[in-house]
């Protein structure tokens, strides 16, 4: 079980997705500690310099999935650089 665990599901717009993924861009491209909007509420990161990414596609019928996921430890400064690609 996580220590934190947020989530947030909900029916968007083109333009509203558009505001989530810059929102969160845009923390990246800050690093260091970054509050992410959430609803009504916000939530607090330390992005460090180097991630882990997962993009996945998936087709089922006429429903597409994309998933976009970051992972970074929060005992090391910076997370390893992954050595495959899959």
């Amino acid at each position: 079980m996580a220590d934190v665990t947020v989530e947030r599901k909900k029916t968007l717009s083109r333009e509203e997705a558009a505001v989530w993924l810059s929102a969160l861009s845009k923390a990246f491209a800050r690093g260091g500690d970054v509050e992410l909007p959430v609803g009504d509420a916000s939530v607090g990161l330390h992005l460090p310099d180097r991630v882990q990414a997962e993009f996945e596609v998936e087709v089922d019928g006429d429903e597409v999935e994309v998933e976009l996921e970051f992972t970074w430890s929060t005992s090391h400064q910076d997370a390893e650089p992954s050595t495959s690609e899959t």
